[in-house]
C-alpha cells in the first residue's frame, strides 16, 4: 500500500464514516439519549414483551434482519438474562440473521449459522484471530505501519478530526491489507458492500445489484489469484484450510465459502473497530484525569479500552430466534419469537456495576458483553483491541497535549439505537 492511498483526502471518508449519516442511511437514527428510559424499564423487569423501539416510542420502520420481520419480539435488558440467552444457542439461535430466501445448504456465514456447523466454519479462520496472532502477524503485517504513517501525516498539523483522519482509516486498511486487497480498493469495497444490501434504503434495487456484483467479482478474482499464487494474507491462509463438517469427510473450503468468510472480516472489521476506537478516545478526552492516568501508566490502556466497551459498546443490541416454546424470566415465549438482547443495557446493569453510567477505568474488572458471549463471541475482538491500543498509544506518544478543540462544535454520542459512535473528534494536537 502506498502512503498516498492511506493518507489521501477522499470524499468517501465523509460518506462512509459519519455515524449519524450511517444511521440515517439505514433508517434507524435516533435523536435522543434513551439511557434513562432503559434504566426505568430494567427496574420494572429483566424482559419486556415488544420491540424496544415500540416500547420507547421510537420509529419502528427499521428492521435489522429480514428474518425478524413480522415476529413477536421480546426485549432483554439485564446482564443475567442476556448471558442466559447467549449461553444457550440451541434454544436462542443466531439464524435470525439468515436470509430466508437462501437454502439452508448454502448458508455458510458465521453470523447466520449455529453449532455444530458454525463451529466447523469458525475453526477454519479463528486461529488467525487469536491474541498471539493479533500481537504478532496482525501488528507486524498491518497495524504498526498504518498507525505510524497516519501519525506522521498528523505531525505537521495543529488540529484534526480524529474520527475521519485517524479512527476510520486504521481498521479499514488493516483489514484490506490482511485480506490481500490493494490499499486503493479499501474504501471502494466498503462503499460497494454497504450499498449492496437491503439496508441500503436510499438507492435503487438495480444499483444494489450492481454493487453486489462488484463485491462478488472482486473477491472471487482475489480467491482465484491466491489459489494460483499464494501470498502472506488471509485469503491464502483460507485456501489451504480443511473444513470438517459434521458427518462429512474433511475437504478444503470452496471459493464461495472463502469469499463469505472474507466478506464478513472486511465489513465487520472495517466498521465496528472504527466507532469503538472513537468512543474510547471520546471518553478519555472527556475525562481528563483518567486520560492523564493512562498517559502516565500505559498498562492502564487495556483497562480504558475495556471500560469504553462496557460504557458504550458500538453495537449495543444483538438478536436471537427462539427455537421452541419456553419460559424465560417470567414470560411464556412462543417458538418463532425474537429476543432483542440489550448488550448496552446489560453493560450498565446496576446489579453488576456501581454507578454504571460513569466512565471509570479504575472500576473492578468484570466481563462485559460488548463482543457478545458464548458461541458467537466476536471473532475479531483481539485484533480490534490491538488496533485500538496501538492507535491510541501512538497518539499519546506523538501528541501528549492533545485535547478537544474549543473552537469546534462539542462532540457527542450519536447514531442509531443499534450502532453508536461520536459525532466527530475535533482536537488540538499541540
Amino acid at each position: 500500500m502506498s502512503d498516498d492511498v492511506l493518507t489521501a483526502d477522499d470524499p468517501l471518508y465523509e460518506e462512509l464514516y459519519d455515524v449519524r449519516r450511517e444511521a440515517e442511511s439505514m433508517g434507524n437514527f435516533i435523536d435522543r439519549d434513551v439511557t434513562p428510559e432503559i434504566h426505568e424499564l430494567r427496574a420494572k423487569g429483566p424482559v419486556h414483551k415488544g420491540k424496544l423501539r415500540e416500547i420507547l416510542g421510537l420509529p419502528v420502520t427499521y428492521e435489522r434482519h429480514v428474518n425478524a420481520t413480522g415476529r413477536q419480539h421480546y426485549t432483554v435488558l439485564t446482564y443475567e438474562a442476556c448471558e442466559t440467552a447467549f449461553r444457550n444457542p440451541g434454544l436462542f439461535s443466531n439464524t435470525v440473521q439468515m436470509d430466508p430466501r437462501v437454502p439452508e445448504k448454502d448458508r455458510t456465514g458465521l453470523l447466520e449459522i449455529d453449532p455444530p456447523k458454525h463451529r466447523a466454519y469458525r475453526r477454519t479462520i479463528q486461529p488467525k484471530f487469536l491474541m498471539p496472532e493479533a500481537l504478532g502477524w496482525w501488528r507486524n503485517r498491518t497495524i504498526d505501519s498504518i498507525v505510524e504513517r497516519l501519525v506522521e501525516r498528523l505531525s505537521t498539523r495543529e488540529r484534526a478530526d480524529l474520527n475521519i483522519e485517524y479512527c476510520a482509516r486504521i481498521p479499514v486498511y488493516t483489514i484490506t491489507t490482511a485480506i490481500g486487497l490493494h490499499g486503493n480498493e479499501a474504501l471502494r469495497f466498503r462503499h460497494a458492500y454497504l450499498n449492496s444490501t437491503s439496508a441500503s434504503r436510499k438507492i435503487s434495487r438495480e444499483e444494489r445489484m450492481r454493487n453486489f456484483q462488484l463485491v462478488e467479482s472482486l473477491l472471487m478474482d482475489l480467491v482465484a489469484a491466491r489459489r494460483e499464487e499464494p501470498q502472506d494474507d488471509l485469503i491464502s491462509y483460507l485456501v489451504d484450510k480443511p473444513l470438517q463438517l459434521p458427518g462429512q469427510d474433511p475437504r478444503l473450503l470452496t471459493d464461495a465459502e472463502i469469499m463469505t468468510q472474507a466478506k464478513l472480516v472486511m465489513v465487520a472489521g472495517g466498521g465496528t473497530s472504527w466507532r469503538q476506537m472513537g468512543i474510547t478516545l471520546f471518553a478519555l478526552l472527556s475525562n481528563r484525569d483518567q486520560l492523564e492516568d493512562v498517559k502516565m501508566n500505559r498498562d492502564l490502556m487495556d483497562d480504558a479500552i475495556e471500560e469504553s466497551l462496557r460504557w458504550e459498546p458500538t453495537a449495543p443490541y444483538h438478536y436471537r430466534l427462539v427455537m421452541a416454546d419456553t419460559e424465560f424470566y417470567g414470560h411464556q415465549i412462543p417458538e418463532g419469537s425474537v429476543l432483542e438482547l440489550g448488550l448496552g443495557p446489560a453493560n450498565r446493569d446496576p446489579a453488576r456495576w456501581d454507578h454504571p453510567d460513569l466512565f471509570d477505568i479504575h472500576r473492578p474488572k468484570l466481563t462485559n458483553m460488548a463482543f457478545g458471549l458464548g458461541t458467537h463471541r466476536c471473532l475479531g475482538m483481539n485484533v480490534a483491541k490491538v488496533e485500538m491500543a496501538r492507535g491510541i498509544d501512538a497518539l499519546l506518544d506523538a501528541f501528549p497535549d492533545m485535547r478537544f478543540d474549543p473552537d469546534a462544535p462539542a462532540p457527542f454520542m450519536t447514531g442509531g439505537l443499534e450502532q453508536r459512535g461520536p459525532s466527530a473528534l475535533p482536537v488540538l494536537l499541540r
